[in-house]
């Protein structure tokens, strides 16, 4: 190593080159999310020859992305995983002028996710704890400012495609379990008959033929992103607990999987009143 790469490797990032690795980095993960799987040696090789970092540094700034990705409920990078030592101030400054300059990047294109025939896409939901006190105030803010939980709510060619990929989930499981009778009354409820019901799905247990009013929630990000639950929702699923049932969808545009939680939801997740309704009367 030359005396000019140790003085990189000991010196600050400057703004150019956070620019260019979080530029570097949304480039590899949109190649990712098109089915391209980037060859990250030759990115870190590219993009070290042009500001001078060796190509572990650079690896691990990119793992420092991940971390506010994941954060901000966003699909992040597979093989890059969320690192959260680093000085986020000048990084998550660098990642907020991106988004500035390419908002469509705060909603990555997907395509419909396909599910194997013979496979589980469920696994259990993540435990309830206490809240993490470990998050750096920058990456908070940038929470504040995107905020993946109206960013998913706004989000409704994502809810439907999460609804479609639920309901081909069903028709699959009930196919599975040689209840082709039951499969014939699922219905798509919010497609044919509007958003107010409280749940988006009709299915059935396999084994009572009990309904199921499965309610859909949506997301590119991680198992913990927070998501918003209507007062109908919430209503629904305290006046019939036997039967509802929600359905979270999560890391949908790299490997989507589900977890269910039934009522009394509160037991399950933390609820909070995320809007005031403000009256005369």
């Amino acid at each position: 190593m030359s005396a000019t790469d140790s003085a990189v490797a000991g010196s600050d990032w400057t703004d150019r080159e956070n620019d260019l690795l979080v530029a570097d980095y949304f480039a590899m993960r949109d190649e990712q999310l098109a089915g391209r799987p980037p060859v990250k040696r030759r990115r870190y090789a590219a993009l070290g020859a042009l500001i001078g970092r060796a190509p572990k540094a650079i690896e691990w700034k990119h793992r420092n992305v991940s971390f506010v990705m994941e954060s901000l409920g966003q699909p992040w990078t597979t093989g890059l995983r969320p690192a959260g030592n680093a000085q986020f101030h000048a990084l998550v400054a660098a990642v907020e002028r991106h988004f500035a300059a390419n908002p469509a990047a705060l909603e990555p294109v997907i395509s419909k996710p396909i599910v194997i025939p013979g496979g589980d896409p469920f696994v259990d939901p993540p435990p309830l704890r206490a809240r993490p006190d470990d998050v750096p105030e920058p990456i908070r803010r940038l929470v504040r400012k995107f905020d993946p939980v109206a960013r998913d709510a706004r989000n409704r060619a994502l809810g439907k495609r999460g609804e479609e990929f639920v309901l081909e989930v069903e028709e699959r499981r009930l196919f599975a379990a040689d209840r082709k009778d039951l499969m014939r009354g699922i219905r798509w409820v919010s497609r044919d008959d509007g958003d107010g019901a409280g749940y988006d799905i009709l299915s059935f247990d396999s084994a009572t033929a009990q309904r199921r009013l499965i309610e859909v929630k949506t997301t590119c990000g991680e198992s913990r992103t927070p998501f918003f639950l209507s007062r109908n929702e919430e209503s629904l699923s305290r006046e019939r607990a036997d039967e509802f049932v929600l359905y979270r969808v999560f890391d949908f545009a790299v490997t989507p999987r589900i977890f269910r939680l039934s009522p009394p939801l509160n037991d399950l997740v933390r609820l909070e009143t995320a809007v005031w309704a403000a009256s005369f009367s």
